[in-house]
């Protein structure tokens, strides 16, 4: 939204905008119901839907959250729910070239520096599942596309 609203702001400088070019304002007002309620959703169910992807990804993989002989659950914890709570706020007012920008290209590069990416790829895939059973199905909707931004750019640049 507001990635789109300063476009708006270039392309019409010194004139009115177009009904095609004030349609994105339409269509947010039209969800912006849906976005809040999937906002609260999102908070209320935080812990379980961060507790949840930890649960399945230890249960893929034991070793999962182990670097060596250094236990990172509670680094990772920390990280996704940082990334959870950037990614509702993007949801909530539709924007998630703002969240790209600002935050994820920042955040893939601390990623990278700690060969992170792979983890990253398995966070954000098993999140997308586990969003998929805890909300209701138009939320998710809502939702998930965010989160596969996530995991596409985070995971960027992963060894196989």
């Amino acid at each position: 939204m507001l990635s789109q609203l300063r476009q708006l702001t270039s392309d019409t400088d010194g004139r009115y905008a177009s009904d095609e070019e004030l349609q994105f304002l339409s269509d947010y007002i039209l969800s912006f119901s849906l976005r809040m309620q999937t906002y609260h959703t999102l908070q209320s169910a935080e812990t379980t839907i961060v507790q949840q992807v930890e649960e399945t990804l230890r249960s893929r993989n034991p070793e999962f959250f182990h670097r060596g002989s250094d236990d990172i659950t509670v680094k990772w914890r920390r990280d996704t729910v940082r990334v959870l709570r950037y990614s509702a706020v993007a949801m909530l007012i539709d924007d998630p070239e703002t969240l790209r920008e600002r935050f994820l290209y920042w955040f893939q590069t601390i990623m990278k520096a700690f060969s992170a990416q792979k983890s990253c790829n398995m966070t954000y895939a098993v999140m997308q599942e586990v969003v998929k059973q805890k909300l209701p199905p138009v939320q998710a909707s809502l939702f998930c596309p965010i989160l596969e931004i996530n995991r596409q750019i985070l995971s960027k640049g992963q060894n196989a």
